[in-house]
């Protein structure tokens, strides 16, 4: 079993893309599209851009995006195979599920990097500079976390936004209520506590406002039924009903990506190789982490072929 998988945001860096562009016109061709879609030089912040340009929820969504498809595409015409032959399911990471969705037939490269622009956007204003936080809580479960969020709960809202994997959980919220729940992760035998340098309080109840917006975007939106299973964010289950993965793209906006119960679930399937496409190497970590003797490769360098 092959499980493919696309990264979230916190993996772009400057660069990203580039020397795949140059080296293979599949993937050019995949960034030429993204410019055109959204009618801006996205490359040029990827490429030439500043840390904090490319760190922008509304260029890093889009942009971490493009850089996936275009590692896939380029795996599949060297190896002369589409998606069904290269893999059993496909996931990703938050905005990587669009990534997963894109490559596997869902909905179109330029509609995933104009939605994307949108979510982005809708993120990022859902709540004042400042007033949200989020926080990784470093060699812990997700018990002993529920029992820190119950703690805070005058101090505003306070929710898991990742379940990233066996003792790394990241909570989002309001800003008051995280630096309490770091004060009291410390006495907790919480091994770290960090405040993390993101610009918004991602996938928690404060981004309502990005989750009305992207309901009425994704719901003017035709899905098609997927080529491979996606296995979503918000229930770590294989989905093909395109009604289905509609909602759940909905709902993860302010809902926990389960990225451990998604490892657990490839455990489960009997997943014997999950390659990870686009910048870095975060969700490779993690399932050689979780998943004993897995062959975990990514593809982002034309060394990387």
């Amino acid at each position: 079993m092959n499980l493919i998988v696309f990264p979230g945001q916190g993996s772009q860096r400057i660069g990203m893309g580039k020397k795949l562009s140059e080296n293979f016109s599949e993937a050019r061709e995949v960034f030429e599209e993204v410019n055109d879609a959204l009618e801006l030089n996205l490359t040029k912040i990827m490429w030439e851009g500043s840390e904090s340009e490319i760190s922008l929820t509304t260029n890093a969504q889009p942009a971490l995006m493009a850089c996936g498809v275009a590692a896939f595409r380029v795996l599949s015409k060297l190896k002369n195979k589409n998606v069904i032959q290269l893999a059993n399911y496909a996931g990703g990471h938050s905005l990587g599920e669009y990534t997963a969705m894109t490559v596997a037939g869902v909905f179109s490269l330029r509609k995933c990097a104009v939605l994307l622009r949108l979510r982005g956007k809708a993120m990022q204003q859902s709540v004042p500079v400042g007033k949200g936080a989020m926080a990784a809580l470093i060699g812990t479960n997700i018990n002993k976390t529920f029992e820190i969020i119950e703690k805070v709960k005058s101090f505003g809202v306070c929710d898991i936004g990742n379940d990233n994997a066996d003792g790394q959980i990241v909570i989002s919220g309001d800003l008051k209520a995280v630096e309490k729940a770091i004060e009291i992760s410390k006495n907790s035998g919480v091994k770290r506590a960090i405040l993390l340098p993101v610009s918004a309080p991602f996938h928690c109840r404060l981004m309502e406002p990005a989750r009305i917006i992207m309901d009425e975007a994704l719901n003017s939106l035709e899905f098609n039924t997927p080529l491979i299973p996606i296995i979503t964010n918000i229930t770590a289950l294989p989905q093909k009903d395109p009604t289905t993965l509609r909602k759940n793209l909905i709902d993860q906006v302010t809902g926990t990506v389960r990225w451990r119960e998604t490892m657990e679930l490839a455990k489960n399937l009997n997943v014997k190789k999950i390659t990870e496409f686009g910048s870095g190497k975060v969700l490779t970590g993690i399932a050689k982490r979780m998943i004993d003797n897995v062959q975990a490769d990514c593809f982002e360098n034309p060394e990387d072929y």
